[in-house]
């Protein structure tokens, strides 16, 4: 016990064992599912890459000037079947307008070579955030090797392009405020995952990130407006109680995959009202704690809080979301080689690295949420490293002293 306290067992040796073995099974497992392959399809009738499907579809109906019709399931489905057959899955599009963008970009593309790209420029772009966070020649052999990893690959999913916008705006907001506005309002194309963003910007008053938040969010709305109008808003805006219903309260895509306290109360048989509310407080209490944290001299302090109360404060985060626990684990991390360990910090650590692997299983067989308690142990941790004499220190004076060269 005094080794996991510590942190001993842990070495440098143990990290690149377990991150070439662990690297090696996803490789292989990557391999088998491309192997058993038919055309867009795997061997189990799915579409490969799953979730990017969706994606590719949306950007070809776009393309073809049917934007505003992406939000209409049975008009998506046909586009789908078109594309992979008949019989395969449906992977609906929910997202708002700003990511049509990239939809409609990667789709002047193949199907699978548009799933190439996106999955090699997203990975190298976070991989390139988690290097500059964590500095260290292991850095890329955890994150490549990180279970989360092959869930993202595997779904297609954004999770790395969320892990890099938000890890390089946190990482840049003290030193170049302007660039990590940019960055942070570029989630606008996932929106639930960038609750916190707006009052983390608003207590510091960093008006320079808040002034490139506003232009990158703005520029990204405006050239959807151009490219398709408002229709393809209204479609979004009209889609979002069929999605709220299905999706998220219905738990159409199955609880146990879904990492939030909403969820968990729904797994567990709880009306959608208590879920509702169970959330709303999980969610202010994770805010706070943040912010609360951002007070601190320490910055990667409170960016692994923040990253920790993101997975937190919304109703609908999935596992291959918790790629931005990944960039909070990066920045925790790097504190701690700065100013020295913490008991249980190693352990906890790797504890929140390893649960992506078995959260679904776990959940759907037990009952346990443990996506929703890793981010919260993430949090936990941040805010045990927080400083307790810097609390005093004014965020507005320090937002001031930042700007100066």
């Amino acid at each position: 016990m005094e080794k996991l306290a510590t942190g001993e067992w842990l070495d440098r040796g143990r990290v690149r064992r377990i991150g070439w073995i662990s690297l090696a099974v996803s490789v292989v497992l990557v391999a088998l599912l491309l192997a058993g392959a038919h055309g867009t399809v795997d061997a189990r009738g799915r579409p490969i890459g799953t979730d990017f499907s969706g994606v590719w579809t949306a950007g070809r109906m776009a393309l073809d000037g049917h934007a505003a019709q992406a939000w209409d399931w049975s008009a998506h489905r046909a586009v789908q079947e078109q594309l992979h057959g008949s019989g395969v899955p449906f992977f609906g599009w929910h997202y708002p307008p700003p990511f049509l963008l990239i939809a409609a970009a990667l789709s002047f593309l193949p199907y699978l070579a548009a799933l190439a790209l996106w999955q090699t420029a997203s990975i190298a772009a976070c991989l390139l955030v988690l290097r500059k966070i964590l500095p260290d020649r292991d850095t890329i052999l955890v994150a490549l090797a990180a279970p989360v990893t092959l869930i993202c690959l595997t779904h297609g999913h954004n999770g790395f392009l969320t892990g890099a916008l938000l890890g390089g705006g946190l990482l840049l907001l003290d030193r170049r405020p302007l660039t990590a506005g940019i960055l942070l309002g570029c989630l606008l194309y996932k929106p639930q995952l960038a609750v916190l963003v707006g009052p983390l910007l608003l207590l510091q008053w960093n008006w320079r990130a808040i002034a490139g938040a506003a232009i990158s969010a703005g520029t990204l709305i405006a050239l959807t407006l151009l490219l398709w109008g408002w229709p393809a808003w209204q479609s979004f805006i009209d889609s979002l109680p069929l999605t709220r219903h299905i999706v998220i309260e219905a738990g159409s895509t199955g609880f146990h995959k879904i990492m939030s306290p909403f969820a968990a109360l729904r797994m567990w048989g709880a009306p959608v009202g208590a879920a509702y509310a169970a959330q709303s407080a999980v969610a202010c209490a994770a805010i706070a704690a943040a912010l609360w944290s951002g007070r601190a001299a320490r910055p990667f302090i409170r960016n692994a809080a923040v990253c920790a109360a993101t997975v937190l404060s919304t109703p609908y985060v999935m596992d291959y979301d918790l790629v931005v626990l990944g960039v909070g684990i990066a920045f925790l991390a790097s504190d701690a080689r700065r100013h020295g360990w913490m008991r249980w910090e190693k352990s906890g650590l790797a504890l929140i690295w390893a649960t992506p692997l078995v959260a679904r299983t776990v959940a759907l067989t037990t009952g346990v949420p443990l996506g929703m308690l890793s981010a919260m142990l993430l949090l936990a941790l941040a805010i045990r490293r927080t400083p307790a004499p810097q609390l005093t220190a004014s965020p507005f004076r320090r937002s001031r002293a930042a700007s100066v060269p």
